[in-house]
């Protein structure tokens, strides 16, 4: 992994989850532990309104602490109710914190390889609904990352479980002087979570 991201990591890795948090992280942890113990493949969809900031951040995180911990098998997504664009700050955001971002196509909706490893595949990301053709349509858990998709979405078809992990939106920043701070801030919030999540899996 890129010197930079490893840095980050280990804020990540330093960062205290409240007890409270850990109760709301500990349904992803059996859907994994349990996957990993049945030698099945694990798939995460995390799922937000629009796409754009909080699902592509636990996509990225979830997928980054899945190799860090040495699990193969693990593949993450990240879907919306409505297809908008990944959000520039997001992408600024995970370059500062030491990912490789190159964005592949220059439309309204573009397409970016988020790499954390000069040799490994990159992560695609974009804006798209949660049943994309791009995304699994079985066998995965559904992650609702924010709680209108959460209540909006009472059904994912396919999905074997659906678990509600929900984030503050840092789009309240938007616009204003804190935005680099709240972006910063809740990209350590969920990749520190993340890593809990894939930190407590035992092969």
């Amino acid at each position: 992994m890129y010197s930079k991201l490893l840095k980050t990591i280990e804020l990540l890795k330093n960062q205290e989850i409240s007890e409270d948090r850990k109760a709301t992280l500990a349904p992803l942890v059996d859907f994994i532990q349990k996957r990993v113990e049945e030698q099945k493949e694990v798939t995460i969809n995390f799922i937000c309104t629009h796409n754009s900031r909080r699902s592509h951040l636990s996509q990225v995180w979830a997928q980054v602490a899945s190799v860090y911990y040495n699990l193969s098998n693990v593949i993450c997504y990240s879907g919306g109710t409505e297809e908008t664009a990944m959000f520039p700050k997001v992408v600024e955001t995970l370059q500062e914190q030491g990912l490789f971002i190159n964005k592949i196509s220059d439309t309204e909706n573009p397409v970016y390889t988020i790499k954390y490893d000069e040799d490994k595949h990159p992560i695609i990301g974009f804006s798209k609904r949660y049943d994309s053709s791009f995304n699994p349509t079985s066998g995965f858990v559904a992650i609702m990352t924010c709680s209108q998709a959460d209540g909006g979405c009472p059904f994912i078809a396919g999905a074997d479980k659906r678990i509600p992990i929900t984030f503050e939106d840092p789009k309240i920043s938007d616009n204003t002087p804190e935005q680099t701070a709240v972006y910063n801030e809740r990209s350590l919030q969920i990749g520190a979570e993340m890593f809990y999540v894939f930190s407590q899996i035992k092969k």
